[in-house]
């Protein structure tokens, strides 16, 4: 390894070195290439592309492994050639920079202090500036969104993470993605875990957590916080429409209840919204109502079970998410 440090190196010309390895190639893999040369499969398709030229040992031992003779017009340097040239720029480079070549350490340290002091603590670092998103007005698609958050959402002190399942809720997540970024004017990442078995959709904008902590939602831990729907979307009745399509479209199921009665078979199709949140399932119920459902609340879920609030459901207040209207036309009977 080192005697091909040490080499020097031989210089194709434009398209030279490429042709050579081509030929190399059609005898030896790029593996055994990259052993005969003491280098990386890497290296080998570097000088492929003439991103580099090679050691002159390498051009050497390649010609006689795989009996491709050396193009006669190849030139040879030496291998830290290049050095020099490369001193002059960083000369001229510092030059430019602070006027001169630095000869006292300590009074360059000295300076540099005091120029920071002074001014570069003060210096704002884009790398350090949170990047702004777009911060829509309250509508119903954005209580949708906040719906949607209490539901499978999670907030964390830089991270807005809305977790799925992979399979069921798969055409969903597509529906949940094209709405952030018309709310938000951002491209969420979407990761999958297979072990998990879920999608998880994440937009990491510290402004993105701010503003949605400022609309009411819980950074952290949502159930110990007792979270509950924002007021601003419980007195508007699109708004809480809105939310509770996506409440439910993330944490609620339709499920058949069969039951027997004097031999007779009986079936009904019901909704369950379920939260550990008491007051998220208080105001749930509550709202149920308001738009003069007839709900039933537990100490788990929030139900429909009458079949006219069911239908009534699925015509006035909807899903976005296919697995439910699947889930409601093929419920076994």
């Amino acid at each position: 390894m080192a005697e091909l440090f040490n080499s020097k190196r031989a210089v194709f010309p434009s398209g030279e070195q490429r042709l050579f390895l081509v030929r190399v190639n059609k005898k030896l893999t790029v593996a055994e290439i990259a052993h005969h040369s003491h280098c990386s499969e890497r290296a080998v398709r570097d000088w492929r592309r003439e991103k580099f030229s090679m050691p002159l040992t390498a051009v050497r031992t390649l010609s006689k492994q795989a009996c491709v003779p050396i193009p006669k017009n190849v030139s040879v340097r030496d291998a830290y050639a290049h050095i020099a040239r490369a001193s002059k720029m960083g000369m001229a480079a510092v030059i430019k920079k602070y006027g001169r070549i630095p000869q006292d350490e300590e009074r360059r340290k000295e300076s540099w202090q005091r120029w920071w002091n002074v001014e570069g603590k003060f210096k704002k670092n884009p790398i350090y500036e949170p990047r702004n998103v777009h911060k829509p007005k309250p509508s119903a698609e954005l209580a949708e969104f906040v719906g949607i958050m209490m539901g499978d959402g999670g907030i964390s002190t830089y991270q807005v993470i809305i977790t799925l399942h992979h399979t069921d809720d798969l055409e969903y997540s597509v529906f949940v993605t094209k709405l952030i970024k018309k709310l938000f004017r951002v491209k969420p990442s979407v990761y999958h875990s297979e072990k998990e078995s879920v999608n998880d959709i994440v937009v990491s904008r510290k402004e993105l957590v701010r503003y949605l902590h400022e609309l009411g939602l819980p950074i952290g831990n949502k159930v110990k916080q007792r979270f509950d729907i924002p007021e601003w979307i419980k007195c508007d009745r699109k708004f809480a429409t809105a939310c509770i399509r996506g409440l439910v479209d993330t944490d609620g199921s339709i499920f058949t209840h069969r039951y027997k009665v004097k031999s007779k078979w009986y079936a009904y199709k019901k909704l369950s919204f379920t939260s550990a949140s008491e007051p998220l399932r208080q105001s749930v119920h509550t709202l149920l109502k308001e738009l003069e459902f007839h709900p039933r609340i537990t100490s788990k879920d929030v139900r429909l079970d009458s079949v006219a609030d069911m239908a009534r459901y699925l015509s006035d207040i909807g899903t976005h998410n296919p697995k439910h209207l699947r889930r409601y036309k093929n419920a076994v009977v």
